[in-house]
């Protein structure tokens, strides 16, 4: 077998147990266990075979096994990590994309053959750093070692004694490397996102309950993506569920959980963001760039009475142009949370320093060797005020440095001067965050690290070798965790309200169904359950909703109309004239809602109530031009062409078109006066710029109509004919 045939084996399996087909799982498994051709593997499946045939045994035989239901789920445990195994085994052996190719030689490329080696080392850094003893070549010994201890924890198949120890040594409270720490913990949920290993994930959930912040927000990053990825096994494995009820029993985990859940499902927006800020706001600021600098009078602006006037016609012209709205959209994006820098920062992931897998994961650390030349310990520079930017992510602050690094030096210390003044207040404002809303302050850590997260799956160079972990953005409320967390809480309603807001409208439906059930009836989560089937072309099932929350809450006016317009889009206009009707009596001022009981009448060819209806319209509306055609359309079809050619002659007054001269063409057609007909026809064919096949389309179109209606165009080929 080649990978993807591997790998399409394995998802043949994983499909059959997660639907209960064992015994298709077992015929599938067995390929790739014979592929691998491993004596234990064989016999561990061996075993799990004999074990569910001797449940089959006990179950078609009638024997009541009070333990069947924990036994079956045991066997799909260990058959799951089994075939987990074996897929890695093959994988290592045979694939040929990025990551197994580092898995297969990064075990020759490490400083040190012991791993105790490299705890002696970290030891020694730190002991020497504690003294504050300058050792630039030692600190990039040290940083050297990321890459190691990264591809440790990300490319083992299986933690041994040896990684154990390090990894516990790591994330120690007591260790001071915070670098070290966060890099575990990244590899760690990277190795798990390529495959499932219980002994990992309770790793991942121990550091969930880790006293450092960063740490915990990064574990429970990562345990929402894993816990997605794996969610339909989840069930069979008793220990790991039993923990995420503990870890979500606590009230400020959950918290972090919910809000982390909300960043992540808000990561779809980002490519969004992107595009309107690439497509709409910065060609319209090329724009009017040229017109700004026009407006600008340099001589003024450096007279010192003058200096701090802005000239308002600048925002005058932003204004018109619409930038003034679209980046207000963008702060509003902003403050909500949105990664309005994606676009802005995805330019500058070209450095060297992106081609290492571990820097996209690194938290931004000033004393970092490649951007410490920044830094003066002495002074409030750029890369301090951007260390306390909760704005940027990790990944985008290394960008910026190594940007400013490109700058000539004047460049360079002009910006680092434009900074000094805010870095101060900036460095002061993260250490009150910190103490006083720490809620705040773990959200904006699992906020950056969402959006390193999505950097490293959206632009690193190799990222089609991996599974993008943002696919699952939009499955986060199916799963096992989320279910967990919405049992005593409002979360399932404010991720429903986030989704809606949105127009992530099938993801709304799933929870406001939930909703629907599990809570007292509310009109308002049936009136967006209605709208967001509506959005989606689903009127039958919105029409449902819609009815569900009139029952709710009758008489409501955007109700009503909502039902009366779902009954006019199926077809069934009379209904539609009902709920119009009645909405009417709701709202009298609003007589577009007469015009589209008009329309309705229209389409059950009920003329002479459509004519009426327009008619008190055009009272209420006078000069309304889609009133006016329809009124002339209705007449003609019920023979009052004198009132038909009065209100077409109206519309000939004002600025026709070419329907307006097709109508009072067929006006005179009716009456016979041939050469009024030709004179309007020639007028309706100039009009399309002498286009005679569109007219001819349109002629034929309505002949259809209004033979239809028993409204006859005598002579039409001749007439046409004749126009050629």
């Amino acid at each position: 077998m080649d990978s993807n045939q591997i790998h399409e084996t394995y998802k043949i399996v994983l499909h059959a147990l997660s639907s209960k087909e064992l015994k298709n799982a077992f015929q599938k498994g067995q390929l790739l266990v014979d592929e691998l051709q491993s004596g234990t593997h064989i016999d561990r499946l061996n075993d799990l075979r004999v074990n569910y045939t001797l449940l089959l045994d006990y179950f078609m035989r009638g024997v009541d096994d009070a333990e069947r239901k924990i036994v079956y789920n045991r066997i799909v445990a260990k058959f799951f990590t089994l075939i987990c195994e074996v897929r890695e085994e093959l994988m290592y052996r045979n694939a040929t994309n990025f990551e197994y190719q580092q898995k297969r030689y990064f075990p020759f490329r490490l400083h040190f053959s012991s791993y105790g080696k490299f705890i002696d080392a970290f030891k020694y850094f730190h002991a020497v750093e504690s003294q504050q003893i300058e050792n630039f070549q030692g600190r990039k010994n040290y940083e050297q070692l990321f890459v190691d201890i990264f591809a440790i924890f990300w490319l083992t198949t299986s933690y041994k004694n040896d990684e154990l120890t390090l990894f516990q040594y790591l994330t120690d409270v007591s260790y001071p490397g915070r670098l070290e720490k966060n890099l575990v913990v990244s590899a760690l949920t990277l190795n798990l996102w390529r495959m499932f290993d219980e002994e990992k994930l309770q790793l991942l959930l121990q550091c969930c309950n880790h006293t450092d912040v960063e740490i915990k927000q990064r574990a429970l990053v990562g345990l929402c993506f894993v816990l997605a990825r794996y969610n339909q096994f989840l069930p069979y494995f008793p220990q790991i569920r039993n923990r995420l009820v503990l870890l979500a029993d606590d009230s400020k985990t959950a918290v972090n959980f919910r809000n982390i859940i909300v960043q992540i499902i808000g990561t779809v927006e980002t490519d969004k963001i992107t595009k309107k800020l690439r497509d709409e706001i910065l060609p319209e600021v090329m724009k009017i760039s040229p017109l700004l600098k026009n407006k600008m009078d340099t001589e003024n602006l450096l007279q010192s009475d003058e200096w701090a006037e802005e000239n308002p016609e600048w925002q005058e012209l932003l204004d018109k142009s619409g930038v003034t709205e679209k980046l207000q959209e963008l702060t509003d994006l902003q403050l909500e949370g949105a990664d309005v820098y994606m676009g802005t920062f995805s330019m500058l992931k070209n450095f060297p320093f992106f081609n290492e897998i571990s820097h996209w994961f690194l938290p931004f650390d000033s004393s970092f060797s490649v951007v410490n030349e920044l830094y003066s310990a002495n002074e409030a520079t750029t890369v301090a005020a951007f260390l306390n930017n909760n704005a940027m992510c990790n990944s985008d602050k290394y960008s910026f440095c190594f940007s400013i690094l490109q700058m000539p030096e004047m460049q360079r210390n002009n910006l680092k001067h434009a900074f000094k003044l805010q870095a101060e207040q900036l460095d002061e404002m993260a250490k009150d965050e910190a103490i006083l809303m720490p809620e705040q302050f773990s959200k904006n850590i699992s906020k950056q690290y969402i959006q390193d997260l999505f950097r490293f799956f959206k632009l690193f160079t190799k990222r089609a070798d991996f599974s993008d972990m943002f696919g699952s953005a939009l499955f986060m409320h199916r799963t096992y965790l989320f279910d967990i967390l919405t049992s005593n809480s409002d979360l399932k309603k404010d991720v429903a309200e986030f989704y809606f807001s949105k127009s992530q409208y099938q993801q709304a439906i799933d929870l406001l169904s939930e909703l629907v059930v599990e809570t007292e009836p509310q009109a308002a989560f049936f009136q967006k359950m209605g709208y967001c089937y509506q959005q989606i072309s689903k009127i039958d099932f919105a029409l449902d909703a819609y009815l569900k929350a009139d029952l709710i809450l009758p008489n409501d006016l955007w109700t009503t109309k909502k039902i009366a317009l779902c009954y006019k889009l199926i077809g069934d206009f009379k209904l539609a004239i009902d709920y119009y009707k009645q909405a009417f009596l709701l709202a009298p001022h609003q007589h577009n809602l007469q015009w589209q009981i008009a329309n309705c009448y229209i389409e059950i060819a009920d003329y002479k109530s459509a004519l009426e209806v327009c008619i008190e319209v055009e009272l209420q509306n006078a000069g309304s031009v889609k009133v006016q055609r329809a009124i002339v359309r209705c007449a003609l079809l019920l023979g009052n062409l004198s009132q038909a050619r009065y209100y077409a002659q109206q519309l000939l007054d004002a600025s026709p078109e070419t329907v307006d001269y097709l109508q009072a063409a067929y006006i005179e057609w009716q009456d016979s006066n041939i050469l009024k007909t030709v004179s309007l026809l020639k007028k309706a064919i100039a009009t399309e710029n002498n286009d005679k096949q569109v007219v001819f389309e349109m002629l034929r179109n309505d002949f259809k109509k209004m033979k239809h209606d028993g409204i006859l165009l005598p002579d039409f080929n001749l007439i046409w004919d004749g126009l050629h």
